[in-house]
């Protein structure tokens, strides 16, 4: 019987080599640039694509977490680290779905801060939501970052002005 996670465990194989073709253009002399004094460095935002996937996937391993003080977002000290944070974090993600069942993927999860209650779902839906479309919302921005740098952005689902995997 196939359980609710296998189809996400197969995209999540294939979003993290979109998402490794993405790091790898990542240039290491371009860390701290920034589009905007409100946005994150190319360094936070590549290290935070970078470890999405496991940190997130902690998050589902227990049913109820209590959101931080948000601060500054961590940032790749070199661009050599994100690839090697992609796969820990990808395993990690692995391993937490993995080991998640039909009832246990259904049973509820929620998010607070300060005590109060921010989201009430079941934890497959944090895995849709916050896991997956958060990580390819982030790596759509730096695919941006990438074009705003003249960076040559690679094909992510299909073509891009720079690649084209069907020529």
């Amino acid at each position: 019987m196939m359980r609710i996670v296998d189809p996400i465990l197969v995209e999540l194989d294939q979003e993290a080599a979109i998402t490794k073709r993405v790091l790898e253009r990542v240039p290491n002399d371009k860390l701290t640039w920034k589009p905007h004094a409100k946005s994150m460095s190319l360094g936070q935002l590549a290290l935070h694509v970078a470890t999405t996937p496991g940190q997130v996937a902690a998050l589902v391993a227990s049913s109820e977490h209590e959101l931080p003080k948000f601060g500054e977002f961590p940032a790749a000290a070199t661009a050599a680290e994100l690839l090697p944070a992609l796969e820990q974090s990808v395993a990690k993600a692995k391993e937490v779905l993995s080991s998640l069942d039909n009832q246990t993927a259904m049973s509820t999860f929620t998010l607070t801060k300060d005590g109060k209650e921010l989201l009430v779902i079941p934890r497959i839906g944090v895995v849709r939501s916050i896991m997956l479309n958060h990580w390819y919302h982030h790596r759509g921005q730096l695919s941006v970052y990438l074009r705003l740098l003249d960076i040559p952005v690679p094909s992510i689902y299909g073509p891009s002005a720079d690649e084209n995997p069907f020529f």
